[in-house]
């Protein structure tokens, strides 16, 4: 039976961080950031670095204090709530692969070190096995998509030793310095802010192997499914922050003399959303609880909370616009910040169709 209050270490950081985000970032500050092409704000990054945000996604045996479901969930829920562009999904998916690189991981956890993972290629869809960039014996090839590609500084590049293109035996994972040989890296620009880019390898040393040669496959799952819960809880995050928006503008708009939020119409669809974002919750918790569980009943719960999630977040966006009329589409109301974050969750580690599928094949066995 899962435990899911919150122990008092837990909650302590949990209080401290939303301290931290509602004294330091608003909308106004976020939309300098973005405006002045900076890709995140780096005093506000290392200032949640120093209160031990970053650390609470490690192992004790890795320097840190966390590592485990709950951890990530609770970190990533606050960061959402608060809209946060930082790095930390990076971290939350590095910190599993990093076991054995104990000064990496505490370079990670002081904010001194950006790792991330180079993994989705052009052609490839969803599939963690789509894998043809090579290693034989140097990186030759193209990732597309790496969250904060520009910005790091090593990579966790997904490369082919063995097997044809969606063989998930064969593939290897590689830690690779971005100052390395044969790196060319072009920034982009995901739809809710976020950094990312574009990375050619041409003869890039392939000299640190993470774990065994061509066993990379059952790595990137684990690693995916840490990535997974931190983007559902930071999604669920977003949707909170989203409805609260809603209904005080529900309470303020005023029409034919009353507040639009007495319209019994509008109550209903917002109830709906409370209902949703209750259902999503659940989720997150649940595979909060199933993270560190065998394979099987861990990656089936994985699916399961990525498609709920990105359904019952475009629901959010969408009736949270609706409901705000004309005004929360705009750059300078908060809620178009959260919308799009919202929007482009379902994009990141495979959609609601992927996910779908993906959890009927594992039903099926």
């Amino acid at each position: 039976m899962m435990d899911f209050t919150l122990s008092d270490e837990r909650r302590m950081l949990q209080d401290s961080l939303s301290r931290y985000l509602a004294d330091t970032l608003d909308h106004e500050r976020r939309r300098k950031t973005l405006d002045s092409g900076a890709p995140y704000d780096k005093d506000l990054f290392k200032g949640l670095a120093d209160l031990g945000t970053l650390a609470a996604l490690f192992p004790e045996e890795a320097g840190g204090f966390g590592g485990k479901g709950p951890d990530l969930a609770l970190v990533f829920e606050t960061l959402g709530r608060a809209g946060t562009l930082e790095p930390f999904l990076p971290a939350a998916l590095a910190a599993p692969l990093l076991t054995d690189h104990a000064d990496l991981a505490e370079q990670i956890i002081s904010g001194e070190a950006i790792v991330t993972l180079a993994h989705t290629e052009p052609d490839a869809r969803y599939d963690l096995s789509d894998v043809s960039l090579s290693a034989t014996p140097t990186l030759n090839g193209t990732k597309t998509g790496v969250l904060y590609g520009a910005q790091a500084t090593h990579l966790i590049v997904s490369a082919r030793e063995t097997g044809d293109r969606h063989d998930p035996n064969g593939n290897s994972l590689y830690l690779v310095p971005t100052d390395a040989p044969g790196l060319a890296i072009t920034p982009l620009t995901n739809v809710d802010g976020t950094a990312a880019a574009q990375i050619t390898f041409t003869d890039t040393p392939a000299a640190i192997r993470l774990g065994q040669p061509g066993q990379g496959h059952a790595l990137l799952e684990t690693a995916t499914a840490h990535a997974i819960l931190a983007l559902s809880a930071e999604t669920l995050g977003a949707m909170e922050t989203a409805k609260d928006l809603t209904l005080a503008y529900l309470q303020e708009r005023q029409q034919f003399g009353r507040p639009i939020g007495t319209f019994q119409a509008l109550q209903h669809r917002l109830a709906d959303m409370l209902t949703e974002i209750e259902q999503a919750r659940s989720a997150v918790i649940n595979l909060a609880g199933h993270l560190h569980t065998p394979r099987d009943t861990r990656e089936r719960h994985v699916s399961a909370t990525k498609n709920l999630i990105g359904r019952v977040a475009a629901l959010v966006a969408e009736e949270a616009i609706q409901m705000h009329g004309g005004i929360g589409m705009t750059e300078e109301y908060e809620l178009s910040h959260h919308a799009r974050r919202l929007i482009m969750a379902d994009h990141l580690f495979g959609d609601t169709d992927h996910h779908l599928d993906r959890f009927i094949h594992l039903s099926a066995g």
